[in-house]
Parts: C-alpha cells; sequence; structure tokens
C-alpha cells in the first residue's frame, strides 16, 4: 500500500466538550462514554483538556473501496511487531495512523520491510 506523510504534528486530545473544528486537512472530533477525543494539526489543540502532542501522520492512498479488507491489520500488523504504537483514524475515503513522531523512522522502516511504501505528501 501506498502511504502518505502529512506535514507537521498532530496531537490527540481528550476535551471536557465537543471542539469547534477548523477546517484543516486532517482533524477529527469522536466521543464515546469516556468523552470526547479531538485529533488534528498540534499547533489548533483545544485550550481545554488533556492533549498528547507530537504524532505524525500516515494517510493510506485512496479512495478505499468499502468491501476492502484488513487495511489496517496489515499495515498495524508490522508497527506492532517493531513496538511503534498507533492510533488509528478511518474517514469516507481512506484510513490513517498516527504514530509518535521520535518512533516516525522505525514506522518507515517496518512499513518498508513489510512492502508498503511511505512517502512526503504532495
Amino acid at each position: 500500500m501506498k502511504l502518505w506523510l502529512l506535514p507537521g504534528r498532530y496531537a490527540v486530545c481528550r476535551t471536557p466538550a465537543p471542539p469547534a473544528l477548523t477546517g484543516t486537512e486532517l482533524e477529527a472530533v469522536l466521543s464515546d462514554k469516556g468523552g470526547w477525543t479531538w485529533v488534528g494539526p498540534q499547533a489548533n489543540a483545544p485550550a481545554t483538556g488533556e492533549c498528547w502532542p507530537d504524532w505524525r501522520a500516515l494517510m493510506v492512498e485512496g479512495p478505499l473501496p468499502f468491501e476492502l479488507t484488513g487495511v489496517l491489520a496489515r499495515l498495524s500488523t508490522p508497527l506492532a511487531a517493531a513496538g511503534v504504537p498507533v492510533f488509528a483514524l478511518s474517514t469516507w475515503s481512506t484510513d490513517v495512523l498516527l504514530v509518535p513522531a521520535e518512533r516516525l523512522q522505525d514506522a518507515r522502516a517496518a512499513l518498508h520491510a513489510a512492502g508498503h511504501e511511505l512517502a512526503d505528501a504532495p
């Protein structure tokens, strides 16, 4: 699979209320019983809540058909074997894996060894 390394750093935040979206290339607001989760460019992180900064975003080249199976498994398995944590998101057209910035080279090596291509986003 081909993945694009998006520019900049991302943050994953837990917030007490749903933050407003800022309209950037990659941003998400999700909720569950534990509260609200926001993911987006680190510079736009919400002022309230807890944030885990310094993630890099790897976007699968899409669009991906809904019937396609195993995409996240094919990507996360070599990363898990290399000990690289991931935070996964899916959109209508593609999947995104966030990896800690300090583990980007390990992620790149693991994905390459598994036959995947990672390039800087155009």
